[in-house]
């Protein structure tokens, strides 16, 4: 990855076992989505992707949509993350049919990114990054691509089982 499609975020992105950075951000139907509200209860998968309706990201929530049972299910909830307005993301979930949170993190703009060190600041939108966090909130697995990089959802995969087989027992 080239230095200037480097992000340029304030502070980096969380490392594995550090507490993930919570964030409450409006999904494509405008209600506000927390985060913490699964922590003790299930794992969380965070999918930043720079923008709905290009073809990459179309391609990977395409994936996410269509192996579901991989993302989300009683132990995960996925959060997608863009910093598109909640009217494109609207718009671009009944096309595809996402029934699945796409969160907008338009204003201000890319705060939550940021904190994620996820900001791409050329582009103006998140990098590809996916963050596996734990039942206690902290970041169990993390991987960033650039720009035009495809993120590779076997190592994804992979990650989730490990930390299924660590942490088998959901939370009472």
């Amino acid at each position: 990855m080239s230095t200037s499609s480097r992000p340029k975020p304030d502070v980096g992105p969380p490392r594995v076992g550090e507490l993930a950075p919570d964030f409450t951000l409006p999904d494509q139907h405008g209600a506000d989505v927390t985060l913490s509200s699964v922590r003790g209860a299930k794992f969380a998968a965070v999918v930043f992707y720079p923008f709905a309706f290009s073809g990459i990201c179309t391609g990977e929530l395409r994936a996410i949509r269509d192996n579901l049972e991989d993302f989300q299910d009683g132990d995960v909830q996925v959060f997608t993350i863009s910093c598109d307005a909640i009217y494109s993301l609207r718009a671009w979930a009944d096309l595809e049919g996402h029934f699945f949170p796409l969160l907008s993190d338009y204003w201000p703009h890319g705060e939550v990114t940021r904190r994620y060190g996820a900001f791409n600041e050329d582009q103006g939108a998140p990098l590809r990054a996916t963050f596996l966090i734990d039942r206690d909130g902290r970041v169990a697995w993390r991987e960033i691509n650039g720009p035009g990089e495809a993120r590779d959802f076997a190592t994804y995969r992979a990650a989730l089982a490990e930390l299924r087989r660590a942490d088998p027992t959901p939370a009472d």
